[in-house]
């Protein structure tokens, strides 16, 4: 049985990274899509744990060879997801989180077999704006721009198969820990466990 992808996109301050992190150490089958972006690390942020760190010219091939499920220009850096190792993964049996913006689950949206669309909401955009101040990585221009996007990425809500505000961390998690467990029960998925435990009855 091949894995599931699971996409997640929220707006900017949403907590979408931290819980994509505790998602992927809890479940032992999920693992994190690790995208490709042309943007420099981030203080503790490591190559190929956080994101693969190349730059325009690297990415410029990437997109001629069609190396990119998806690729989207974010804030004046570019991210991509890897066709090959999203399909190294789910191969394996795993499932995996791809942290991914609006856009590029817009692009992803029928070129991917069974994923899961959830979305990630702050309580409100002016939560949202208070995290990313509290965070200390953006200047007030930045966050002014970010918060007007979020107001943009917002009308696709209705567009994913589930919708979390983050309004507390903790209760946020165990929703998110029941889409999971909920996608991974469904029947469609079961039934080749199910055959071969019980197919003399089927």
């Amino acid at each position: 049985m091949s894995g599931i992808p699971f996409i997640v996109s929220a707006p900017s301050g949403a907590g979408k990274t931290t819980l994509c992190k505790k998602a992927v150490a809890f479940f032992s089958d999920l693992r994190q899509s690790i995208s490709y972006t042309t943007r420099k690390p981030r203080e503790g942020e490591i190559n190929g744990v956080d994101y693969w760190f190349i730059d325009n010219a690297a990415f410029d091939s990437m997109v001629k060879k069609g190396e990119f499920l998806e690729h989207a220009d974010i804030y004046g850096k570019r991210y991509g997801t890897s066709r090959k190792d999203l399909k190294k993964i789910l191969e394996e049996g795993l499932s995996v989180i791809l942290e991914i913006d609006v856009q590029g689950a817009e692009s992803v949206r029928g070129k991917l077999k069974g994923a899961v669309y959830v979305f990630i909401l702050p309580p409100s955009l002016e939560a949202s704006e208070e995290r990313l101040k509290e965070r200390g990585k953006d200047s007030a221009e930045e966050i002014r721009k970010r918060l007007k996007t979020a107001a943009e990425e917002i009308k696709l809500a209705p567009k994913y198969d589930y919708i979390i505000i983050n309004e507390d961390l903790d209760e946020a998690f165990e929703k998110l820990k029941s889409v999971i467990i909920a996608e991974k029960s469904k029947s469609k998925r079961m039934m080749g466990r199910v055959k071969e435990g019980f197919g003399e009855y089927l």
